[in-house]
């Protein structure tokens, strides 16, 4: 605009003016062209950067699950801030858009980091109110002399402390320490009860072995009533004594009955024949009532469906004792369930000899 505002120059110079002028303006013109040709082309280097940066924090941001890991993520995430922040302008009209992008996705996985932390938070506060009620209800057992009762409610509550989720850090160690404080200290009073509970048993074992001497050098005396006295002493001294040592169980128990049944087989004998005699008064009566054959009928089917049913009652307690001896200190269990069987067993010779007897009247 100078230029043109100059007035003009001789003649014979003016086309050797107006080239000098016209080439340092054109070299002015080259140098700028260049410079904003190089810079478009940053801009849009700037631009693939920014965008690539873009879809890394896009996936970041859109990773799911309880399980991440959010210290690494925000890691990778304050990484990748710190490279754009080192990256070039994007031109004029797409700088604002790719900006706007990044800070999208950058607000979306911090949010979610909140949200999850905040979220967190509680579900480690219910869980320690969880943690604190298996507390409360083991503290309550603790003191429980239902050995078997309380040792499965245990194992439960320690079931269901596995399954419940993570406690704050500072309180996860006192926590624990309660619920196994509660545990150790009945299995500790559990383990006491059952170390002397196999001292009496040893004790209990020498009674009965003492018992069974007895009964092996007892005179039975000409009088039957002196016998049948001495028989029953006997007997309830025997179930006087507690449990024995599981394993010497049945040797004693067949001693015993092989005492038994050598000095008082009469008297044993004799009661059984007395119910087969009430019970054969008891057929004929039936036959000379009204429900006559019908009634016998009845009463057989009675026997026979009881005869079943123990049948089945054997087998259940059988089958059960496989499961207590995989249990420590199931010896009284198992004791019991053994008296049940043995018992079970005489009533159905019993119903059996019942059964033979009212067939043999039909034959």
């Amino acid at each position: 605009e100078e230029w043109r505002e100059l007035g003009p120059v001789p003649k014979e110079l003016r086309e050797e003016i107006w080239n000098r002028f016209k080439l340092a303006t054109s070299n002015i013109n080259k140098r700028q062209q260049d410079h904003f040709e190089g810079l478009k082309e940053d801009q849009k280097q700037n631009l693939e950067l920014k965008t690539a940066l873009c879809e890394k924090a896009e996936i970041i941001a859109s990773t799911e699950g309880d399980d991440r890991d959010w210290n690494a993520l925000s890691k990778e995430m304050e990484n990748l801030q710190v490279e754009w922040k080192s990256i070039g302008f994007a031109s004029k009209k797409e700088n604002q858009r790719i900006y706007d992008r990044f800070r999208a996705a950058c607000d979306t996985f911090y949010n979610a980091k909140r949200d999850y932390y905040s979220n967190f938070k509680k579900v480690m506060q219910d869980n320690l109110d969880k943690k604190m009620a298996l507390c409360e209800q083991a503290e309550a057992l603790k003191d429980s002399q239902d050995w078997k009762k309380t040792t499965d409610q245990l194992i439960g509550l320690q079931k269901k402390w596995k399954e419940i989720g993570p406690v704050a850090r500072k309180q996860s160690d006192a926590v624990w320490k309660r619920f196994r404080a509660a545990c150790d200290a009945f299995f500790e009073n559990k383990s006491k009860h059952f170390s002397n509970v196999e001292e009496s048993y040893d004790d209990n074992l020498k009674k009965k072995l003492e018992l069974i001497e007895e009964i092996n050098n007892y005179k039975p005396d000409n009088k039957a009533t002196e016998n049948l006295e001495a028989f029953k002493d006997f007997q309830q001294r025997w179930n006087e004594i507690g449990y024995v040592p599981l394993k010497e169980k049945e040797r004693v128990q067949a001693a015993y009955r092989h005492a038994i049944d050598v000095k008082f087989s009469d008297i044993r004998s004799s009661e059984n024949e007395n119910k087969l005699v009430r019970f054969r008064k008891h057929i004929k009566d039936l036959q000379t009532s009204t429900k006559g054959d019908r009634g016998i009928k009845v009463e057989r089917d009675k026997l026979l469906q009881k005869f079943r049913q123990l049948e089945q009652d054997i087998a259940l307690w059988e089958n059960n004792k496989g499961f207590f001896a995989k249990s420590k200190n199931a010896d009284s269990i198992i004791n019991d369930i053994d008296k049940k069987i043995s018992k079970t067993r005489e009533e159905l010779v019993q119903i059996e000899e019942k059964i033979k007897l009212i067939d043999k009247q039909y034959e």
